[in-house]
């Protein structure tokens, strides 16, 4: 998967050396991503494309013929035709421009090259950056095939991990962020800060096929009110702040490209408006696929965290862009970054545990949570 997607940037890298918005009624439309075929050509949403950095596009449906355009700068290309022409000089283009799933798609290297588009590599989070002027957005890189909707969105099941000497038997749900029916969002106990409510309940009146615990609060307390700690976006408003923790934040923007990232980074992220749910908890636990703790670093004191062992939630990114969400008994922190990196994941990072941890699916418990909790991290299909 490594080596596909460094191909990839290669192909768009060298391919720019030599070198309305056309979609049809759809139940559910692909998120935004830049695509990779198996024979490594690389293309974007044509919708994509309409209004970044100015770029005018327009759909003949008689003909299939797209016309994108930027300023003096002309492209025009016909969907399954290997020719294009930019400002009327033809051009022959290995990519050609397709259509499926409600979708057309254009060839990256193409545009990019016509029209001055930027592009940066992500590592971390397996995506492109494109840069045209002031606009910049990420795009998630999908490699391989087109997800349909008629394909698997979200699978749950029983797995066991041996680390060291010990097993450990755990409970996964896996969600394809990619797949077109798919939305994540956090949800409020009560739909108010501070309330408490069951995980089956959040997940019931959320219409979620799958939801996991979220942040740690104050569940001790004997107050009606109990806090929940770290920031807390959900539809892109921020409901709960917590300015100067240091803690893990999951994020996730409108085309459901998830990553995990340091608080203190929070503010200037959200402030660029890219931010469409979030949850904080931490510590981290991998870091492009590699065990990497620093728990104290992140201000973590409690020992339950430090040394102990207890019942955990978790969730963790693959490069594929699939979300692991994952409960684990009996487990340290240390084993549990052991445990989310035989599971598949590249980024992982903890939730809140001990009597917290909870894992709901399709209507029922895989882990039932020992008591009411402060928020959840729904899926819904």
């Amino acid at each position: 998967m490594r080596k596909m997607l460094i191909l990839l940037f290669l192909t768009v890298i060298l391919s720019l050396s030599g070198l309305s918005s056309g979609q049809s009624a759809a139940a559910a439309l692909p998120k935004n991503n830049v695509y990779m075929d198996k024979s490594n050509h690389s293309y974007i949403p044509l919708r994509f494309l309409t209004g970044f950095g100015g770029i005018q596009t327009e759909w003949n449906a008689a003909t299939k013929e797209i016309k994108i355009s930027l300023a003096d700068v002309s492209v025009t290309l016909t969907v399954g035709q290997a020719t294009a022409s930019v400002n009327g000089k033809p051009v022959t283009i290995s990519e050609r421009a397709f259509s499926e799933n409600g979708t057309t798609y254009v060839p990256l290297s193409l545009i990019c090259h016509s029209l001055g588009i930027m592009l940066t590599w992500n590592t971390d989070s397996s995506s492109l950056t494109l840069t045209k002027g002031e606009d910049n957005s990420t795009l998630p890189v999908l490699s391989g095939s087109l997800l349909k909707a008629d394909s698997p969105a979200v699978v749950s099941a029983n797995r066991t991990f041996k680390i060291g000497s010990r097993s450990f038997n755990v409970q996964t749900v896996t969600i394809s962020l990619l797949h077109p029916t798919i939305s994540l969002d956090v949800v409020l106990a009560g739909n108010t800060v501070g309330k408490v409510e069951t995980l089956g309940s959040l997940a019931k009146r959320s219409s979620a096929i799958a939801a996991i615990n979220g942040t740690f609060f104050n569940a001790y307390t004997q107050e009606d009110y109990k806090a929940p700690y770290g920031y807390i976006v959900s539809g892109g408003k921020l409901l709960m702040n917590s300015s100067g923790d240091r803690r893990t934040i999951f994020t996730i923007d409108n085309n459901n490209l998830a990553e995990l990232i340091p608080g203190l980074d929070f503010n200037n992220r959200f402030a660029t408006g890219s931010i469409k749910t979030s949850l904080q908890a931490g510590p981290r636990l991998l870091v492009n696929g590699k065990v990497a703790l620093n728990v104290a670093a992140e201000g973590f004191k409690d020992a339950k965290i430090l040394t102990g062992g207890g019942a955990r939630s978790a969730l963790g990114l693959t490069r594929d862009h699939k979300l692991i969400l994952l409960t684990s008994g009996g487990a340290t922190i240390p084993q549990l970054a052991e445990i989310m990196k035989q599971a598949g994941a590249y980024q992982a990072m903890n939730l809140d545990g001990g009597a917290s941890s909870g894992l709901y699916y399709n209507g029922k418990y895989l882990t039932a949570p020992g008591r009411l909790i402060s928020n959840a991290i729904v899926v819904k299909e």
